[in-house]
């Protein structure tokens, strides 16, 4: 029996209209667009707005036209994973929200919380699901509306994030392309430098949590910055060495899209040229969840069958890791 292993065949993607500059936010609090670009490396970021709408309506959005894309029928998708930091509601999961809104019959959801590094790791366990042999059509989707709490007096934070969805669907292969390799890692010392103080059943919403601030994101730059650098940088290099894999045979890294800066020592450790790094931080800021598939939604339209990728994230927990996949088509535009 042929070994079964999981293959992207399509990717779909949202961003908001609304596009939030720095000329913008420098009207909103104290800070300049040659500090942002100079720290950080974000222009602009996309910003959902309007009452009552949550992360489910961009995930929506971009499974949309993944399928559209594939020409998926929808009685014949299996699963549902959507990775998130920034569910509609507690409970139920945004994914069980997606399912409805594409009418889907056959399919079951839930939702992956891994903070930044949740699309790494949904990809993952959506390939086991499909290299188990029960399910044929996996859609993951990583989608976040950090707009929901982010503190836009607080300049350390505001300028980093922004808004976006993106959908991969994978499907079964036994030729030699899909999710080759992952090296996935959680320690839960991050606690203390980046999270959201209340809301959880730890902290319960109070008039004194939300008059003192306490459900925006709370980060210690300064410290998740050195780890996700040497985090980052050593599991890339990590699975490269795995599986033989260098700057003369590396065709692409998709970063996570949290710092310009800790994008460039990725690629240094790596050896790998600019020009092999998929980056858009500069157009979406961190859409956490989102920034790895809007990577492939970008890009799409320049890969091709065989090139070898190497996925690489960070994010609270600490979680970090890296997924090596070798692609299973041409590209295609958006």
């Amino acid at each position: 029996m042929e070994k079964i292993n999981a293959v992207i065949t399509g990717v779909g993607g949202y961003v908001p209209d609304y596009v939030l500059d720095n000329e913008e936010l420098s009207r909103m609090v104290d800070t300049n667009d040659e500090w942002i670009m100079t720290r950080i490396g974000v222009k602009e970021r996309r910003i959902l707005k309007g009452e009552g709408i949550g992360t489910s309506f961009m995930a929506h959005k971009a499974a949309a036209q993944l399928m559209q894309k594939t020409g998926a029928n929808p009685d014949d998708i299996d699963l549902v994973l959507v990775a998130t930091s920034t569910p509609d509601y507690h409970f139920p999961s945004t994914a069980s929200i997606v399912c409805n809104g594409l009418g889907l019959k056959n399919a079951f959801a839930f939702d992956l919380l891994a903070a930044c590094c949740g699309f790494l790791y949904a990809m993952e366990v959506g390939a086991n699901f499909v290299r188990s042999g029960r399910y044929r059509k996996v859609i993951v989707i990583g989608a976040d509306k950090m707009s929901s709490m982010v503190d836009y007096t607080d300049r350390s934070t505001c300028p980093i994030f922004g808004d976006g969805a993106a959908a991969c669907m994978m499907e079964p292969t036994t030729e030699d392309v899909g999710v080759m390799d992952a090296i996935l890692r959680t320690d839960g010392k991050g606690l203390p430098f980046l999270h959201m103080k209340a809301g959880g059943s730890a902290c319960t919403p109070s008039y004194y949590t939300v008059d003192h601030k306490m459900h925006y994101i709370f980060q210690d730059g300064r410290h998740v910055f050195k780890y996700a650098v040497s985090l980052m940088s050593d599991v890339t290099a990590e699975i490269a060495k795995k599986n033989h894999l260098d700057k003369t045979n590396i065709d692409w890294v998709v970063p996570h899209q949290a710092n310009k800066r800790i994008i460039d020592a990725v690629a240094r450790r790596l050896d790998v040229p600019e020009e092999k790094v998929m980056l858009n931080i500069q157009r979406y800021g961190n859409t956490s969840a989102g920034t790895l598939p809007l990577c492939l939604w970008d890009f799409e339209k320049n890969l091709k069958k065989g090139d070898n990728l190497i996925f690489t994230a960070f994010g609270a927990g600490f979680t970090w890791g890296a997924v090596y996949v070798k692609w299973g088509y041409d590209g295609v535009g958006k």
